[in-house]
């Protein structure tokens, strides 16, 4: 089999509740969003999507991506998409870092892996555990009291697990911590997430206040060096995220005892054969994961539920259902949540069907 087309198209995921707000004043309104299709000489095609969380959250934005498929694609034509070690070697010898680029491109290749199998793509992951799989839900920054507020109802949707957005002046964030602490319920879990927002002094203050509180405490500051130094001197659970993006800040991590759980984003691995990569080596070095990415719709949600669903569930701390957030959809047959829950689906590949209405025409083509 080989590839013959390599398609891009863009979508704008406007989000249900207006705008996501995190750390240093950041905030969205909009998602642009790319979809990946890849034909092959078998007529199999494959999606796949990447979705930025800003230019200001990672070194990616959104134009990039197309770009770098421009760039990229023509290195691929004649490639075999089931060959997926091979294929992402070769990704990395045409192009040097800019693993969002590839992420699309990758999961479009699972996509048709599993297609050309009959088998989910978390059958060839590694195969199904359970029904289904735990959720978080992120509160977007505001004040302690509207953030403590939105407690209620996420967990009328089935949410137990609540990602607090913090990050800003750290007076404000002890309150947000505390206010949204009382709300919470037995067998609930609470993550501080500062999206790097804060200096190790500011961090420092916040883990001693609150001292007394069962929360996690997620990268705190903007180098892997000073999240280790708050590690050091707090006993919260740790959560490690944006320094966390290859094989050997994992090790090093690990080595360090530097975090006890890690977020892995699936576009800032290059792809789900990267991410589950870092996801095996996670289980076998004991440490817990949340696995998403940096946003996305339908497509990316699959994704996300295919390697999610493929993890043995004590090692699953949590994963992120995006398509619930906005309020475009891209696929058919994309996973949903059900009661703060969701299950990867049994069709072939990742088990959507993109709606080509909404994708519109491609602005990127190579063949």
């Amino acid at each position: 089999m080989k590839i013959t087309r390599i398609r891009a198209y863009q979508v704008d995921l406007p989000l249900h509740e207006g705008s996501y707000k995190w750390s240093g004043g950041r905030s969205v309104t909009v998602f642009d969003s790319t979809v990946i299709e890849v034909e092959t000489d078998a007529d199999i095609v494959g999606y796949g999507e990447v979705c930025p969380l800003g230019a200001f959250y990672l070194p990616a934005y959104a134009n990039g991506v197309r770009a770098g498929i421009a760039e990229l694609g023509p290195h691929l034509l004649g490639e075999d998409p089931l060959q997926l070690q091979r294929l992402n070697r070769r990704m990395d010898a045409a192009m040097k870092g800019h693993a969002y680029v590839k992420s699309g491109i990758d999961m479009a290749c699972w996509d048709i892996l599993g297609k050309a199998t009959g088998q989910p793509a978390c059958t060839l992951m590694g195969g199904r555990y359970g029904e289904d799989f735990v959720l978080y839900r992120a509160i977007s920054q505001e004040s302690p009291e509207a953030m403590a507020s939105r407690v209620a109802g996420y967990r009328a949707e089935g949410y137990r697990r609540f990602q607090l957005k913090v990050g800003g002046d750290p007076t404000e964030d002890i309150a947000r911590i505390r206010a949204v602490a009382k709300q919470l319920q037995p067998g609930d879990r609470l993550i501080a997430d500062a999206n790097t927002g804060w200096l190790m002094h500011d961090a420092l203050r916040v883990v001693r206040a609150v001292r007394d509180v069962d929360v996690y405490i997620e990268q705190p500051c903007l180098s892997y060096e000073e999240c280790l130094t708050i590690r050091r001197h707090t006993d919260h659970p740790f959560v490690l995220d944006e320094v966390i993006d290859g094989i050997d800040v994992l090790l090093r991590g690990h080595a360090d005892r530097a975090m006890d759980v890690v977020n892995i984003k699936i576009s800032k691995f290059g792809g789900l054969t990267k991410a589950k990569q870092a996801r095996d080596l996670c289980i076998s070095l004991g440490v817990a994961m949340t696995l998403e990415d940096t946003w996305g719709g339908d497509i990316v949600t699959a994704a996300v539920a295919h390697l999610a669903h493929s993890t043995p569930p004590e090692f699953l701390f949590t994963a992120t259902d995006f398509n619930s957030y906005v309020t475009v959809s891209n696929a058919e047959d994309a996973p949903n949540r059900v009661n703060g829950r969701m299950a990867a689906g049994t069709r072939p590949g990742l088990g959507i069907t993109p709606k080509m209405d909404v994708l519109g025409r491609p602005v990127i083509e190579v063949f």
